[in-house]
């Protein structure tokens, strides 16, 4: 199986696979593969990963910024289980909820849904999870 989460699951997600002690229960024989991460705050994640990750977020997010996934990208080259980051283009948070084309304003931040990020989104998911339970 693998962990996916979205927003505050997807840094939950991300803390699981973690190197640190962190604020949940996770057995020392953890079962799940993989986590796909879209859109998390990915400060939340030490930069060694114990399991594959791939990350889905928007170039525009105001609330998790794809800047700060940039930035821990850097920190941890080469540290960890392999992690695959995918920023969308003019993408915001929330890129993949259907009940957010309009847009909304939420707590000082725009979400809003990007059918191309959500459709392309899907297909990297796939893709990727395709090839990690293929090994």
């Amino acid at each position: 199986i693998a962990a996916m989460g979205s927003s505050q699951g997807a840094s939950v997600a991300l803390q699981m696979v973690s190197t640190r002690p962190n604020f949940f229960a996770v057995p020392d024989d953890l079962k799940f593969k993989a986590v796909v991460a879209y859109y998390p705050l990915c400060s939340d994640a030490t930069e060694q990963l114990t399991r594959p990750t791939l990350i889905l977020i928007g170039e525009l997010d105001d609330w998790t910024p794809a800047s700060d996934c940039e930035r821990w990208m850097a920190r941890r080259t080469g540290k960890g289980a392999p992690v695959k980051l995918v920023i969308y283009p003019g993408a915001y948070h929330g890129f993949d909820d259907p009940d957010l084309v309009d847009g909304l304003r939420a707590f000082g931040h725009w979400i809003k849904y990007d059918a191309d990020a959500t459709q392309r989104s899907v297909t990297e998911m796939h893709d990727f999870l395709a090839a990690q339970f293929a090994k």
